[in-house]
């Protein structure tokens, strides 16, 4: 469990997770896309990597920045879904991401952390490294939790 974050009294949202990484369940469909890898899933805390190369360029030949916003959006995601009761799901209100330095072609890991959940919101910021450790970007991302017919179906 992260320190920072309590563990909900139901857990298949994680166990989800652990599914997918232990190959037994697949990806989602945007992860599949873009070739992105979850690594390591707990209580708050969801690592996933990406080997970028030149299928993720923009015209200008450096790494899309929506690549980026997308491996951050899902370890951000998958880390609020490790905080969700069973029966509950969430949606994104918003997404601020700081770009640090062009990619090119690099080994990344983008680290979602919950920074703070309450009964209906969620605040998670994410690091997405090099493989030097390097900080390529920061992101951050505040959630609202659903639950009822709010969380049907989603």
């Amino acid at each position: 469990m992260n320190g920072r974050v309590a563990a909900p009294k139901t857990t298949r949202h994680l166990q989800d997770l652990q599914r997918i990484m232990r190959g037994e369940a697949p990806p989602p469909p945007i992860a599949k896309l873009l070739g992105l890898m979850l690594t390591s899933a707990e209580t708050g805390r969801v690592v996933i990597e990406l080997d970028a190369s030149a299928r993720h360029a923009n015209p200008m030949g450096t790494l899309h920045g929506g690549v980026l916003c997308d491996l951050a959006d899902l370890a951000m995601g998958a880390a609020m879904a490790t905080t969700l009761e069973d029966e509950e799901s969430f949606t994104s209100l918003d997404l601020t991401t700081k770009f640090l330095k062009p990619i090119w072609n690099a080994h990344l890991r983008a680290t979602g952390r919950v920074v703070k959940r309450t009964r209906t919101l969620g605040l998670i910021e994410c690091d997405i490294e090099d493989e030097k450790n390097s900080l390529v970007a920061k992101v951050f991302s505040s959630c609202m939790v659903l639950r009822g017919d709010e969380a049907r179906g989603r």
